[in-house]
């Protein structure tokens, strides 16, 4: 089963995570995100993409039990999560996130990937990668944040609550937890009421101006967590987080 429902209406597209309890996805569930949203991207009937999710928060990210269970596995999840980002990033059609609670790794690459942030009050951005013996998600978090507050986060493990992310430029709007669906698909209707062309034009045109190519960068950053995935603190780190207990490393 997948871990999410889609509905399209008046050339909106909702992708709906829904797996409980965190919303914290397999190497499968990775590839079916990306595979449902490229699929997306081609359907003439959608316009704008809202991406949002049910349960305590919007995603937590990698499933860390299976990762621990078979350290190998990284290879595919490497790849669920670089053609998710991809599909969001590259996608012919505006892609609007609305996160609310714990937005974590898999999670900021999400939202870095985006087009339009919207965020509830709850909401909380972080990458406790190093915590979980991984790398990745800095280039799409630097997408996010200045570098400064992107390396406090990722060296710290400190997540950053709405309030900031707003005053630091990455999110368009915070509402209450209530109001995030209504207030996504305002700025989604705004969207789809335009020419499509026209907005695919300037979405690609918007992209090609950046600054570096994100694809590359992240790719970059997921040969060092495979690196990191060879070393025993790293495995240390992932049973620690399974087990709940504190991670003992001996370096």
């Amino acid at each position: 089963m997948k871990p999410f429902s889609v509905s399209i209406e008046h050339g909106i597209a909702e992708l709906v995570f829904n797996r409980p309890p965190v919303n914290a996805f397999n190497n499968q569930g990775w590839a079916d995100i990306a595979s449902e949203i490229e699929g997306l991207g081609r359907n003439s009937d959608v316009r704008v993409i809202v991406i949002r999710a049910e349960g305590r928060g919007f995603c937590a990210g990698v499933d860390i039990k299976e990762l621990a269970a078979d350290g190998n596995l990284i290879v595919a999840v490497n790849k669920g999560n670089y053609d998710s980002f991809k599909a969001i990033h590259r996608n012919p059609k505006p892609v609007i996130v609305a996160v609310h609670g714990f937005v974590l790794g898999g999670g900021i690459g999400i939202c870095g990937a985006a087009d339009i942030i919207v965020a509830s009050e709850c909401a909380t951005f972080g990458v406790p990668e190093v915590d979980r013996g991984a790398m990745g998600g800095g280039a799409h978090l630097q997408r996010l944040f200045p570098v400064q507050k992107v390396r406090h986060m990722y060296f710290t493990g400190e997540a950053i609550d709405a309030a900031e992310a707003y005053r630091l430029g990455a999110v368009e709007r915070v509402v209450k937890r209530e109001d995030l669906r209504d207030a996504a698909l305002q700025i989604a209707r705004t969207i789809a009421a335009k020419s499509p062309g026209m907005i695919s034009l300037a979405k690609e045109a918007l992209s090609g101006i950046e600054d570096g190519n994100l694809e590359d960068k992240y790719r970059w950053e997921q040969g060092f967590t495979l690196e990191a995935y060879r070393s025993l603190d790293s495995q240390e780190a992932r049973d620690s987080f399974v087990e709940k207990r504190d991670a003992r490393f001996n370096g």
